[in-house]
């Protein structure tokens, strides 16, 4: 770690929750929200594949694939969204100054997730319920789909990238804006290694999903043939991480890596292998017995998904451990700082009177007797209401806005209308006294 990275102050507040229980739900809901992000990320690149290779071929069982495929786009995304609240709330829990450094580095990328999210979800939409009306603009249909899938392609890099950053406080002050941190180690080899995963997710659910009977528009489409075409989208894209997987652990930066994290990922690993060894059986079966090792393959790769989730989580702790430490040094000493100056804060108070200490306690930050500060000076408030404090107490209860010059100010109410009296009063008198004595109780203040 460089010493000399921003250490900024952390938020003194107690968690909502013990802290093993947030971390907890972190993993797990991050587990469930990425696989149904995988699915409608998939799912929209099948599904523009086939439409595509429909319209090229001129077959109309692809077309009719695409379609189904496309059905469950829209439904996975909706879930993706629901469940990525969870993960969400628990990451802007624990690591607060971290998440929101790197919202403000990567700055309108990070806002633009948002409405670009908004965007491709009502193209899906668009492409999915427009399917028989734009039957002879294939071309304008597939561009729908198109544009809505490099939307789709942006959110998780820009994702991805704002999540690494959070690992590299050293690196704050050289960051301007989002592709600047896209090229940290460690972002393209990550995102490269989520989009194989995308296919290889997506195509072990549609095997399921669409090999479980036959479907009379998809001709000679049968269940057994696309469980062997899913399936060989699930091998390759597995085989493919293989190759990509090694640059995502060596690009990790060393500090964060561990012993017992090696071990959770080498684990996801050996799972790995076992999956793709009964999903290479499943693809050579009959069509009498495939998919009954269906479950056996599903198991060994959501093991593996636990694997790299956990790995990732705790290499995330190990990395910025010893920034989070310095971090709550100086935030132990700003406390002791921040009390000390109360202290004495209150012992230059304890010297005024009971109605001047509630004044400067309460309004004396905006009001001075003969200065104008954010709002009028009390001379200028005493001749306005000179006999009629009650004038000044509604007016606190419920302030308006009277001269374009000041700002408004704040309602007073949660003072109570008893201070509200006593500090209207003392307005009244200190903005009455006269000039000499008026200096000596500003210089008072």
């Amino acid at each position: 770690m460089d010493y000399a990275s921003p250490s900024p102050r952390d938020i003194p507040l107690a968690l909502p929750a013990p802290e093993w229980l947030l971390q907890g739900a972190i993993v797990v809901f991050f587990i469930l929200h990425i696989l149904f992000v995988n699915l409608m990320l998939g799912g929209a690149i099948l599904t523009l594949y086939f439409e595509r290779l429909g319209y090229r071929r001129g077959e109309p069982k692809f077309d009719a694939l695409a379609r189904r495929i496309a059905a469950t786009v829209t439904v996975n995304k909706s879930l993706a969204v629901v469940l990525g609240v969870g993960p969400l709330l628990a990451m802007n829990v624990l690591y607060s100054v971290y998440f929101y450094s790197a919202n403000a580095l990567t700055g309108t990328a990070w806002v633009s997730i948002v409405p670009l999210a908004a965007s491709a979800f009502l193209l899906l939409y668009w492409h999915k319920f427009s399917w028989e009306k734009m039957a002879g603009e294939k071309r304008r249909h597939m561009a729908i789909l198109i544009v809505a899938v490099a939307l789709l392609l942006a959110i998780p890099l820009i994702f991805l990238t704002n999540i690494n950053l959070m690992l590299f406080p050293e690196r704050w002050t050289s960051i301007a804006g989002f592709f600047s941190a896209a090229i940290l180690p460690n972002v393209l080899p990550r995102y490269a290694h989520f989009l194989l995963a995308t296919q290889a997710v997506t195509g072990l659910f549609l095997a399921w999903h669409l090999g479980r009977r036959q479907h009379a528009d998809l001709e000679d489409l049968t269940p057994p043939t696309l469980r062997r075409m899913f399936y060989r989208v699930t091998l390759y894209a597995s085989l493919a991480q293989f190759l990509v997987g090694p640059t995502v652990y060596f690009t990790l930066p060393s500090r964060g890596v561990t012993n017992q994290m090696t071990g959770v990922i080498l684990a996801g690993v050996t799972m790995a292998l076992a999956g793709i060894l009964f999903l290479w059986q499943e693809i050579y079966e009959t069509d009498e017995r495939i998919g009954r090792g269906y479950w056996f393959v599903v198991a060994f790769l959501f093991g593996t998904v636990c694997c790299m989730a956990l790995g990732r989580h705790l290499y995330r702790e190990e990395s910025i451990a010893s920034h989070r430490t310095r971090m709550q040094e100086r935030t132990a000493k700003f406390e002791v700082l921040s009390q000390a100056a109360f202290d004495d804060y209150q012992r230059e108070l304890a010297k005024f009177p009971p109605e001047q200490r509630l004044f400067n306690f309460r309004c004396g930050a905006c009001h001075a007797i003969d200065t104008v500060r954010v709002g009028p000076s009390l001379r200028e408030i005493a001749g306005i209401y000179k006999d009629k404090p009650e004038g000044i107490v509604a007016w606190a209860m419920s302030p308006g806005k009277k001269r374009p010059s000041f700002p408004q100010m704040p309602k007073m109410s949660h003072v109570g209308e008893r201070d509200l009296t006593t500090i209207a009063q003392y307005m009244i008198s200190a903005g009455s006294v006269t000039a000499p004595a008026a200096s000596q109780l500003q210089s008072k203040e």
